[in-house]
């Protein structure tokens, strides 16, 4: 196997880990919502336990913590950014309904495309195409017509979804960053994320602690934070890296693919027509773009 061809492969499975691992939220973070848990706790919680985990990964990989002004700079932009996303999403969810906010959220691929044609970097017309597949797919599962609209919720969603796409393309075009690991930028990007989280929960005014009791509800801590928090954030780090920002915004269909799949076969919640349908247009979008990629790889061109 090529370098190339080699590099493709761990990008695109980097991309569809990222996006599976994320849409677990809804298996570990359901029933703390249901008690009552603040949502800024559970994303402090999930962030800094992570980032606890991360700092063991890195002494077990003998991985230096160092950075210099300009990078440290750079890694608390990454991190405000990441948190920003979720902090605009879950606000969102005051103002319009869950389905409507998950369809308008997964609107990042195009900002992530239009961000990479700012920096004269051009989507071909295979992601374009996927693109358009996989928001399809989307609007399919989470039947977001005949919700209703707010001007509001809509504001917080494409903010949620521009901040994440800044995320992706920083991540990939930045020469500050070129030489940090995927592990390094994953552990200051949650870093500051706590950090955002703590200031968001103080805000609030409310305990840290508030509504969290017994095992089970620290056991769903800390897998949010290992699965759809510090697993994440890698895998999204590697394949960003990999096949550029506007694949693996691509393959970030995954994410609702698994949260609805989730929602479906452990929670019981009803698998529609319009499921069955999003849920194919989906698969097809991930599967036309890898086998698009690949292509594109073994003739050395490059098609983001």
């Amino acid at each position: 196997m090529s370098g190339i061809k080699k590099q493709t492969v761990i990008g695109f499975a980097a991309g569809l880990i990222a996006g599976i691992a994320y849409g677990t939220n809804p298996l570990f973070g359901k029933d703390l919502l249901i008690k009552g848990v603040p949502v800024m706790s559970i994303l402090f919680f999930r962030y800094l336990m992570a980032t606890g985990f991360m700092i063991v990964l890195m002494l077990c990989k003998k991985e230096s913590f160092k950075l210099n002004l300009m990078q440290l700079l750079l890694m608390a932009v990454l991190g405000i950014l990441f948190a920003c996303s979720s902090i605009c999403l879950f606000a969102a969810y005051n103002f319009i309904a869950a389905g409507l906010a998950t369809t308008l959220l997964y609107i990042y691929p195009v900002f992530t495309a239009l961000l990479m044609i700012l920096l004269h970097v051009y989507p071909s017309w295979r992601s374009w195409l996927c693109i358009a597949i996989s928001i399809g797919g989307v609007v399919a599962m989470v039947n977001p017509f005949g919700t209703g609209f707010n001007i509001t919720g809509l504001v917080l969603c494409l903010l949620s979804a521009l901040s994440y796409a800044l995320y992706l393309v920083i991540v990939n075009r930045s020469k500050i960053a070129a030489n940090l690991s995927a592990d390094t930028i994953s552990f200051y990007a949650l870093i500051f994320g706590t950090l955002v989280f703590f200031c968001a929960t103080s805000l609030e005014g409310n305990d840290l602690t508030s509504g969290i009791s017994g095992a089970k509800d620290w056991i769903d801590l800390i897998a949010l934070a290992i699965i759809p928090t510090m697993m994440s954030l890698l895998a999204l780090s590697m394949s960003t890296r990999m096949i550029g920002p506007t694949r693996t915004a691509v393959l970030g269909v995954s994410e609702p693919l698994t949260a609805i799949l989730i929602g479906t076969f452990i929670f019981s919640e009803p698998f529609t027509f319009n499921i069955a349908l999003g849920t194919i247009l989906c698969i097809v979008s991930i599967l036309f773009m890898v086998v698009s990629g690949e292509k594109g790889a073994s003739k050395g061109i490059s098609s983001n």
